[in-house]
């Protein structure tokens, strides 16, 4: 059942819960009981439920359970958190949209994606990666300047209002 997992054998076996987006054993299984919770959180933040040997990726299945099929891609959790997985938080996307989505980087120090002081110049930096390429947008004197030219280009460059937060 790992290669060809299905909506009915998925439906079958777990029950989803779209309020808290979880799943719920329905069917007895090795090391599991009926009414327990599925899956388990591995080191990465995601969710994960291993059915016939394989893992699977808990938002993945969600998408299975809800819409009939794989996602073709990827899914994005809209609003950062690798665990939550309530229908209302998932979107398949491709790659490229995906990084539009990101999270603010735990190393950032100015506090916005893009901004950053460039010592070399003295001034604010702002800039973007599109397509895998970097782009300089400019410096700034003022840290606002900055930032509006950078939230100017993920508007241009079409990216998640959620970008960076």
């Amino acid at each position: 059942m790992t290669q060809n997992l299905t909506q009915e054998y998925l439906k079958s076996i777990l029950k989803y819960d779209p309020e808290i987006g979880r799943f719920f054993w329905i069917a007895a299984r090795k090391k599991t009981t009926v009414g327990k919770m599925a899956g388990c959180i591995k080191k990465d933040a995601y969710r994960c439920i291993r059915i016939g040997g394989r893992d699977f990726l808990e938002h993945r299945l969600v998408w299975l359970h809800v819409n009939g099929e794989m996602p073709n891609d990827q899914i994005d959790h809209v609003n950062h958190i690798r665990d939550d997985n309530r229908i209302e938080n998932l979107r398949a996307v491709s790659n490229q949209e995906n990084g539009r989505n990101r999270s603010k980087s735990k190393n950032n120090t100015s506090g916005v994606t893009g901004v950053s002081w460039h010592k070399g110049v003295n001034k604010w930096q702002a800039q973007i990666n599109v397509g895998g390429k970097h782009k300089h947008l400019e410096y700034f004197e003022h840290y606002f300047e900055a930032i509006c030219a950078r939230k100017s280009a993920e508007l241009h460059y079409v990216f998640h209002e959620n970008h960076g937060a």
